[in-house]
């Protein structure tokens, strides 16, 4: 049920294999397994057993039961907020080791899941753990005949499936809200990056978590995770991913009329106005398609530049990537990006650079892959110039290090070509002009803007999207929403 690994770094783990349920691991029915893949070299890193429909029974079952019971359901808001502290607390001191998993399993860099992914894990169960004795309801004054007040309650078993881009922030968005609320959960992991979260599973036995209240399962979407979706004794689904594959969930929870929260797709626009600090500009452009190898969900792969500085941004932004954009071995300190996650993702991504240069946009950076020491599913950086906005590279998610840039004249003109897209997740506006920042902000058809900044998301603050990007938030006081019901309790006083 586990293995003895050893990282580039020298770092040595003992890695659970099994299904994390009632605080155990267990192999799974039939004794599937899949495997785990280092995209730095290609190679397998180990296989972990994948769960069958039986199993997301067993799971479910087991949530269940320890929703019913009084070691959770008795607890405070207090008690259980304590329990999530006690876990942030383990995160800190394992970090080196899930820092390492992630950067094994992932391909991102170890500098960036130790400085950037585990802190987020961190801060949200902490931020959440707090929460969780100051979720109230409230008293209604509606005259003197009648006491009427309202409870928050949990949903009851949520079932939660996270992606492969950010397995351990994804992971914590979602427990954090719904533990705090006092539900259980159900966690699926992708099956391209299970190690980190089932390496997390021991420190939630350990924090002191009651068996059953967080179960977590590997497994392939279309058995283990459909079998989640549309299971009679789940409450709620949460789903980050593709669209495509969101609306599948939104088809197969409606069945059983759950409740569901997406974060599903993105083609943020990033708008460069005349007046912007291109210096500026450039740089949290870079940040905001780079970052992560390209696969963030609110990633701004459309830049919209001024037409007056469409050559004197274009030129900064590739200096900028030339300057920081270091591909390399992701446990290397000096590596900024890594390789794209799996072999399916590098070639998707390389089909979309293929089919932007059959469209006749320029490809001013990049362009090609870029393997080291002849391995590995590494992209150069790629910037197409000359865009218009009917291709499919500015149209379509593409979800890698590939960036298309298009000019505009005026400011309708940029509002205009931002908000035509399915998608509306994020954007991000740089000007100099607040007046201007403010009243294109508002216009906008997205759930987060930035101004003159980019991606630079916070666990205090609302996240999500409109359109096709998805319903509901997560992250702030706003994500404790979806995972609560709201009773409302009339006392007739005359009685």
């Amino acid at each position: 049920m586990e293995v003895e690994l050893t990282a580039p770094n020298g770092r040595k783990w003992t890695q659970p294999l099994g299904l994390f349920i009632n605080n155990e691991f267990v192999k799974s029915s039939n004794e599937q397994k899949l495997a785990s893949i280092n995209p730095t070299t290609e190679e397998e890193i180990c296989s972990v057993y994948a769960a069958t429909s039986d199993d997301i029974d067993t799971a479910v079952a087991a949530a269940r039961k320890a929703f019913k019971d009084p070691s959770w359901k008795s607890l405070s808001g207090t008690e259980r907020g304590a329990l999530m502290l006690k876990l942030a607390d383990l995160v800190s001191q394992h970090a080196e080791t899930l820092a390492t998993i992630e950067c094994l399993d992932n391909g991102k860099p170890y500098t960036t899941a130790l400085a950037e992914n585990v802190p987020e894990v961190v801060n949200v169960f902490r931020y959440y753990g707090g929460y969780a004795d100051k979720n109230f309801g409230q008293v209604i004054d509606v005259g003197p005949a009648k006491f009427a007040y309202t409870v928050k309650e949990p949903l009851g078993v949520c079932g939660q499936i996270i992606p492969w881009n950010y397995p351990l922030d994804m992971a914590a968005w979602k427990l954090g809200p719904a533990l705090c609320c006092g539900n259980t959960v159900v966690l699926k992991l992708a099956e391209q990056t299970p190690l980190s979260m089932l390496y997390l599973a021991k420190l939630i036995k350990e924090a002191g978590f009651p068996p059953g209240v967080v179960n977590i399962i590997n497994g392939h979407g279309r058995e283990a995770g459909a079998a989640l979706v549309q299971h009679p004794q789940v409450d709620k689904i949460a789903f980050t991913g593709s669209t495509a594959t969101g609306k599948e969930i939104m088809k197969m929870a409606s069945a059983t009329m759950k409740n569901i929260t997406l974060e599903t797709g993105g083609k943020s626009p990033l708008i460069v106005f005349e007046d912007a600090d291109l210096d500026l500009a450039a740089t949290w452009s870079h940040i905001g398609i780079m970052s992560n190898q390209g696969q963030i969900c609110t990633a701004t792969s459309r830049i919209l530049v001024h037409e007056g500085i469409y050559d004197k941004f274009t030129e900064a932004f590739r200096a900028k990537i030339q300057e920081i954009s270091v591909l390399g071995d992701p446990f290397e300190e000096t590596t900024f990006q890594g390789p794209q996650v799996t072999k399916q993702q590098y070639e998707r991504v390389l089909s979309y650079i293929d089919i932007g240069k059959e469209e006749g946009a320029t490809v001013f950076l990049g362009g090609e892959a870029a393997p080291q020491r002849g391995k590995g599913f590494f992209i150069a950086p790629t910037v197409f110039t000359n865009v218009k906005p009917t291709m499919r590279i500015y149209r379509e998610e593409i979800f890698g290090p590939c960036v298309a840039i298009a000019s505009f004249k005026t400011e309708e003109e940029a509002v205009e070509m931002a908000n035509d897209s399915t998608y509306g997740l994020g954007s991000a506006i740089f000007t100099r002009d607040l007046n201007r920042a403010h009243r294109v902000a508002r216009e906008i058809e997205a759930g987060m803007v930035w101004i003159n900044s980019s991606n630079d998301s916070d666990f205090r603050i609302p996240f999500g999207g409109v359109k096709q990007s998805g319903i509901g938030r997560e992250l702030g006081e706003a994500g404790l929403a979806p995972y609560c019901n709201v009773k409302a309790i009339h006392v007739n006083m005359a009685a």
